[in-house]
């Protein structure tokens, strides 16, 4: 028996045909990550709330080499602008004499979700101009 992680409870809203789970331990890790419903309980018959799309901006540094484009520094970040800024810092911060590109991609997700096609779309492209100054250009799709 999962004594402690879950108790049944019967659905006032659907009429008791459905079975509602307590979630303690789920909800506290979705809470974690910032992707918890309102509800600790989940009705197995309801359809229940629709979860919130998350995004994310994923920054990358491409450096040329005798084999193509090798990837540099990369990370990720909730906020467009903390992403271009991060890019910006890493761009800079590669050995002077190199010309490296740099892009951002926004991609939007679902919990549990995933990815696909649609939910990643190249938004900036960077490089390096001679003096050391990062460019940023809207890329078009």
């Amino acid at each position: 028996m999962l004594s402690g992680m879950t108790t049944p409870v019967r659905c006032t809203e659907c009429d008791g045909r459905g079975w509602k789970i307590v979630t303690r331990r789920g909800h506290v890790a979705a809470a974690g990550l910032g992707l918890a419903a309102s509800a600790l309980e989940d009705c197995l018959h309801c359809p229940g709330p629709a979860e919130t799309p998350q995004e994310r901006f994923e920054w990358e540094v491409r450096i040329p080499s005798e084999q193509g484009d090798a990837l540099g520094p990369c990370g990720s970040s909730a906020f467009q602008a903390t992403a271009m800024d991060e890019l910006r810092k890493a761009m800079r911060g590669v050995p002077g004499g190199v010309s490296v590109r740099g892009s951002i991609v926004h991609k939007v997700f679902d919990f549990g979700a995933g990815p696909d096609a649609l939910s990643s779309r190249q938004i900036f492209r960077a490089h390096l101009d001679p003096a050391g100054s990062v460019l940023f250009e809207r890329a078009t799709t």
